[in-house]
């Protein structure tokens, strides 16, 4: 018993020491309730936030998030909503977007009280359309998305088990039992299994590799993707952080939003611990085993609580979480 109390301490980053750090400062705090996923478009500047209130979950009533839209040409960063003519209960958790011609496919995982879905919508002149709804028996637990175009993705599913003994078992152990699954336009299959909490995803066009990360083993996974979508086991990257959503900047590294503390994060999350640590890093990945890890930003949770999303435009960082009622954008010293 000691020993397994001990391996949960240990892989759950219990014992370590928070040391802030960051080069740079806070320039703005944007008041929306837990904004856990950020993606920015370099082409057009402009960031969208996947936004909704995650103070309970599961949910016992239906939630009506949103997602939103700063203008990156502006300087007020001022939240734009999208989705306010939604009207289907909306709890949006990972995004994605692809571009196509002079607009975006948008794609968000949705939790609602009857299950999970994948909404659709097209964004066109900072106006939102909802084009339909996916849902499918493979969205056992979905947690983020990535899109390959407008009829091609994957997504990961965060659990094997969504209720009960196996889902405490599953959360506590590290059960590497979560998957990626991947729609090839017509079907849905598991591409990649035996991940412990399958979260982010991300898909790096110029490697053709997809990184999934998996923050209960502290591990950024590796695959190479192929022509049929099945992806190929590459390497483990050990980041020693419960690492969240994955974003790319203009020279393709890795920014992560994280959580060092896993036990502590669950203990804020459940509403026993009034903050938790955040962290933000950066993974430089020029080949197979050729990478190398920085760390951005580390704070114990007094400026912000449960980072999960680093989103780069310049010199600043959109950093998001998973249930603040706000979250930071820092600019870091040149």
């Amino acid at each position: 018993l000691l020993i397994f109390v001990g391996y949960i301490l240990l892989s759950t980053g219990f014992f370590r020491t928070i040391v802030p750090k960051f080069d740079g400062k806070i320039i703005a705090k944007i008041a929306l309730k837990g904004a856990e996923d950020i993606m920015i478009s370099q082409v057009d500047s402009f960031a969208l936030i996947s936004s909704t209130n995650r103070l309970a979950y599961p949910p016992d009533a239906e939630e009506k998030g949103g997602l939103f839209l700063i203008d990156l040409k502006a300087n007020n960063f001022e939240p734009i909503p999208l989705t306010n003519d939604f009207n289907q209960p909306f709890a949006p958790h990972g995004i994605s977007f692809f571009k196509k011609e002079d607009a975006y496919i948008v794609m968000a995982i949705n939790h609602t009280l009857q299950g999970h879905s994948i909404e659709v919508f097209e964004l066109k002149d900072k106006q939102m359309q909802h084009i339909k709804t996916l849902k499918h028996p493979s969205m056992i637990s979905p947690n983020d998305i990535v899109m390959l175009d407008e009829n091609h993705f994957y997504f990961t599913n965060d659990h094997g088990y969504t209720k009960g003994f196996g889902k405490l078992v599953e959360e506590y152990t590290g059960l590497a039992i979560s998957n990626v699954v991947y729609f090839d336009s017509n079907n849905y299959r598991e591409v990649a299994k035996g991940i412990a909490y399958a979260n982010g995803i991300n898909y790096d066009r110029q490697r053709n590799l997809i990184y999934v990360a998996s923050p209960r083993s502290f591990l950024v996974k590796v695959y190479s993707k192929q022509q049929d979508g099945s992806l190929s086991f590459v390497e483990n990257i050990p980041c020693g952080t419960g690492v969240d959503n994955i974003e790319f900047d203009q020279e393709g590294n890795l920014w992560i939003g994280s959580h060092p503390n896993l036990l502590r994060f669950g203990a804020y999350a459940k509403g026993k611990k009034d903050t938790a640590p955040s962290e933000i890093i950066k993974i430089i990945y020029r080949d197979k085993g050729d990478y190398s890890i920085e760390k951005i930003y580390v704070e114990e949770g007094q400026e912000m609580s449960g980072s999960s999303v680093a989103a780069t435009f310049g010199n600043l960082i959109f950093a998001g979480n998973v249930m603040d009622e706000e979250f930071l954008v820092l600019e870091m010293s040149k």
